[in-house]
């Protein structure tokens, strides 16, 4: 089915097999033997556990060529799973802090994402993140060696540790984001409580809610989100393998379609949480028994949330019925 990705890490598209060749690529040495090796330790107890791993592999991307191989293998799997455009987040501090100058890093994932719509027909935006664990400074710092790039970046975003760290905290830098022209989305009610979600809409202004599924908690909440019709990307798998939910089968999904929310099916960082985007509609279909209607309304809303030119927007939804 025809859908939009508008949560997806391209660092969290990092496979075992892409990781060992750019190790070798760039002289790096990895704590696995194997893949496979590797591969076991995707065994998460909680968000921070993932990241640990997460921002430890990060070591094997150094080059233009290392983020526009990352790029380029992410678009070919979301063509294999009926993606037609993809809004794609980065945290350049992650590599900033490893001496890789930000310039590499969008440059490299540039490259990919110019030849996305002929390669691989999907359409794509860059989403750059803050890491909300970092300070207001360094986030601020990061915005400013981002300008003589913004032309390339649609949104900017604020993903990592949630947990003690509110969306208010980065009033400042997203205020620059939104004078400059920017469209704003961050994470929210993942692991946080509801009022992180309160603050991202009141004091950061966002477009888009990422996750949101603590927003349940609260009934004022989720009518504003109602009303408002503001989007949630939500990544069910994700939740499962970060102990945010406990099991599928327990998924607030149905009950956030029920209630009217706009809400999304992602798959946040694929390579770590054991599937890509059509894998999360696959597995939400069949733990949560989702009718056809219920998934061509996550489509639907998938393509309604996209940052896209009504033209555009329009062109999909076209292919979506057709579908």
């Amino acid at each position: 089915m025809p859908k939009a990705e508008l949560h997806l890490h391209i660092e969290g598209t990092l496979e075992p097999g892409l990781a060992f060749a750019l190790a070798e690529r760039n002289g790096v040495q990895l704590p696995y033997a194997t893949e496979e090796d590797l591969r076991r330790a995707y065994s998460f107890a909680d968000l921070q556990s993932f990241l640990n791993l997460y921002y430890a592999l990060m070591a094997v991307l150094r080059t233009e060529d290392d983020f526009a191989d990352l790029a380029d293998a992410y678009l070919a799997r979301a063509k294999e799973q009926g993606v037609r455009h993809a809004e794609i987040f980065f945290d350049p501090q992650a590599h900033t802090a490893r001496g890789v100058p930000i310039g590499t890093v969008i440059g490299g994932l540039a490259r990919a994402l110019d030849r996305a719509q002929e390669n691989y027909g999907i359409s794509t935006r860059l989403i750059m993140c803050f890491l909300r664990d970092e300070s207001a400074e360094s986030a601020r710092a990061t915005f400013e060696a981002a300008r003589p790039y913004l032309d390339r970046i649609t949104a900017v975003g604020l993903d990592s540790a949630e947990v003690g760290h509110p969306p208010s905290k980065f009033r400042e830098v997203y205020a620059l984001a939104r004078a400059a022209g920017l469209k704003c989305v961050a994470h929210a009610g993942e692991e946080g409580p509801p009022a992180y979600v309160w603050e991202a809409l009141d004091v950061l202004g966002v477009d888009r809610i990422d996750h949101g599924v603590r927003s349940m908690e609260d009934e004022a909440l989720v009518a504003r989100l109602v009303a408002d019709q503001v989007p949630l990307t939500v990544c069910p798998l994700s939740n499962v393998r970060l102990r945010v939910i406990d099991d599928l089968a327990d998924h607030p999904l149905p009950a956030m379609l029920d209630a009217g929310l706009l809400v999304t099916v992602n798959s946040d960082d694929p390579a770590y949480f054991g599937g890509y985007a059509d894998d999360n509609f696959t597995a939400v279909r069949d733990a949560l028994g989702l009718d056809e209607a219920a998934l061509r309304t996550l489509a639907r809303n998938s393509f309604r949330a996209a940052f896209l030119d009504e033209a555009t927007r329009a062109a999909y939804l076209k292919e979506l019925d057709a579908y």
